[in-house]
């Protein structure tokens, strides 16, 4: 067999997966090239690189998707071969050919086996040709709206729309009944084609309630293949993954084994070399069915790594140096049990809502492997995908792994920017997946437990903000023994903590004491120290009720960032600031932008009629669309933007002037 040795390795992506695959790089001794755009250009992974080459601007079509920069970067910095890293084009076969036809070694499979999977279509013909079970579902080439909600209603709802060219949720809705099938067709064929540059969409019977089930497999270009087990993917938000473990808690060894043996055969039918995942549905009677493969190293392979002991980067580029697999199947063995969260800069309580914008205080936790590119200071732009970084804890048991990765979401904070931290925590510790009995629709079924709780143990959100707020303005020499002639004044403050105004007063006892009152309660706290350790966020500890609690916090301005467990509590300090104006709850009509990001469609004209709910404009963000509705019925009297404009948080899109009586004006 041939050998393809090289020395130096670009890696063609950004941040956390840029950083891991430099880790074992270095470990084996390759120097390593970074690539960057210019929303990148102080990013860690920058800085960690041997070298480090801009390719671009700050969209993905402009930097990480421009093939020929990559290309180009490459010869510059004296690169010979290419890691395309787990995304961006991770899964694009002419990057492969581009790679290979500049006299690269591309460490991943080949351009034909990229192509025969890349194809969501042909990759179910494929896999049923090779005997593996797949999903009933339409995959012609006649996209018209109207065959493709006939081949729908024929398989029966809910189905599946999926881009073909898709991954990453990207491209896919859930349709559960026939009046919804053309709005959510044209969203799914719009998100695809600004994505991939491909708006053709397959059709599925939906499994309902199943878990997402996956096979890491390998090959190599001596016709060995093995599978390295399974993961269980199952809990998902907006079809994309938020948490992963290994092995599934749902899978027998009786099950691995059938579904390792049909994927080694898949493996083999592609003559496929390097890292791959293949993906399934397991229904309720454990009976499987192919949905996809990945032809890269997925986000979710430490937890593979945990319980395996291997690396699997260094197995890619082994495999693309022309070696043999180093393990035979009957010599992967299995210890343990392996959790991943990926931490997400979104809200939940927004429908996940990506959000962009700079950490102030970005601290994990020690003691389990953490995978991110950011610290305190670090920018998040709202161009690439929200996930932010990936914790990962291994045990000797599905609960104490779990245990630990909880832990270990209580004792991180992250500041500055809305997470699904206390999310991923409330997840973890929910009793259905506790118990190993979650499944796609885990998220949905159990949202309202997984949402902050209104009522926190301890102090009430306002009061603490308000007792953060006071006593960091306090000279250090007063906050803990103030002293006082006469009775302490009451000092009057408005916060706002999740679009609700709170009136609050706080007065300064004696003996590190604080009394404050509002919403028709007085607490009564001692504080107890406020720390302010160098290069770290400051800590105020205080005891109230008998209970003793610390909490992190960073202030800018005006905005009170505090870190409660695994929560974190965003308040904006309104004592100063001016009354707001009627209707800036959004039932004036006005609509503006959510997030940073670029408007894909303008759903309404100028003096059109349109009722409350109804689409108006769509807005990309962070790899996902996101429809912003119009709040009142009424007549459209203002568009502000036009399709292809990139817009801020809070810029002004569109305005309703709300009908009077039934009649719009």
């Amino acid at each position: 067999m041939t050998a393809t040795a090289f020395r130096t390795i670009l890696i063609a992506n950004r941040g956390e997966i840029a950083l891991r695959i430099m880790a074992t790089a270095r470990r084996m001794g390759f120097a390593t090239v970074a690539v960057y755009s210019d929303a990148d250009a102080e990013a860690l992974h920058v800085r960690m690189a041997d070298r480090a080459v801009r390719i671009g601007g700050s969209r993905p079509a402009e930097s990480y998707l421009n093939i020929p920069a990559i290309i180009e970067a490459a010869r510059r910095a004296g690169a010979d071969a290419i890691h395309p890293g787990y995304g961006f084009l991770a899964e694009n076969a002419a990057f492969a050919r581009a790679v290979q036809a500049a006299g690269l070694v591309f460490i991943g499979p080949s351009p034909q086996a990229i192509d025969a999977m890349g194809d969501k279509a042909g990759a179910k013909a494929f896999m049923a040709a090779a005997g593996v079970p797949v999903v009933p579902g339409y995959q012609g080439d006649d996209q018209s709206e109207q065959r493709l909600a006939e081949e729908a209603g024929k398989l029966g709802f809910p189905v599946m729309i999926k881009a073909v060219a898709g991954g990453g949720g990207r491209g896919m809705r859930l349709v559960p009944d026939a009046a919804s099938f053309a709005e959510l067709l044209r969203s799914a064929k719009s998100e695809a084609a600004n994505a991939f540059g491909n708006d053709t969409v397959l059709i599925e019977k939906a499994i309902v309630r199943p878990r997402h089930i996956e096979i890491q497999v390998f090959g190599d270009r001596h016709g060995n293949a093995i599978h390295l087990g399974e993961r269980d993917c199952s809990v998902q938000r907006r079809h994309q993954k938020l948490i992963e473990e290994a092995p599934s808690p749902a899978v027998s060894a009786d099950l691995r084994a059938r579904m390792g043996e049909v994927s080694v055969k898949a493996v083999q039918a592609l003559a496929y070399e390097g890292a791959g995942t293949l993906e399934f549905l397991l229904d309720a009677e454990n009976r499987f069915y192919f949905m996809e493969m990945n032809t890269r190293l997925q986000v979710e392979h430490p937890v593979t790594e945990a319980i395996t002991g291997l690396d699997l980067v260094e197995w890619q580029l082994r495999v693309a140096a022309g070696e043999a697999l180093p393990l035979a199947q009957h010599q992967v063995r299995f210890e343990g049990h392996a959790i991943e969260v990926r931490l997400c800069a979104e809200d939940p309580r927004q429908g996940f809502m990506p959000q962009s914008g700079t950490f102030a205080a970005f601290e994990m936790e020690s003691g389990i492997r953490v995978e991110t590119a950011l610290r305190s200071g670090s920018a998040v732009p709202p161009f690439y995908d929200s996930m932010i970084a990936k914790l990962i804890a291994h045990g000797d048991t599905r609960e104490e792994a779990r245990r630990r990765l909880i832990s270990a979401l209580n004792g991180s904070i992250a500041l500055g920017i809305a997470t699904n931290q206390g999310f991923l925590a409330r997840s973890l510790a929910h009793p259905v997946f506790a118990e190993g009995h979650a499944t796609t629709g885990f998220i949905v079924e159990q949202e309202g437990d997984l949402l902050p709780a209104k009522t926190p143990l301890g102090l009430p959100d306002p009061a603490l903000a308000a007792l953060v707020l006071f006593v960091a303005a306090t000279p250090p020499a007063y906050r803990l023994k103030p002293r006082h002639v006469g009775p302490p004044l009451a000092v009057p403050m408005v916060l706002d903590l999740g679009g609700t105004a709170h009136a609050v007063a706080i007065h300064r006892g004696r003996d590190g004491l604080y009394r404050i009152e509002g919403g028709g309660t007085a607490s009564t706290i001692e504080v107890i120290a406020l720390e302010e350790p160098a290069g770290r966020a400051p800590r105020l500890t205080y005891r109230h009720d008998g209970l003793t609690e610390t909490v992190a916090f960073t202030l800018s301005g005006d905005q009170l960032c505090l870190q409660r467990g695994a929560d974190q509590i965003i308040v904006q300090d309104l004592t100063r600031a001016a009354a707001r104006p009627p209707g800036s709850d959004g039932g004036d009509g006005r609509i503006s932008a959510a997030m940073n990001g670029r408007i894909v469609a303008v759903h309404v004209a100028e003096g059109a009629e349109i009722a409350a709910g109804e689409a108006v404009v769509t807005l990309e963000a962070m790899k996902m669309e996101h429809v912003h509705r119009a709040q009142v019925a009424g007549r459209v009297a203002e568009i502000a933007v036009t399709a292809g404009d990139q817009v801020t948080t809070g810029r002004f899109l569109a305005r309703i002037e709300a009908a009077q009586d039934g009649v719009n004006p």
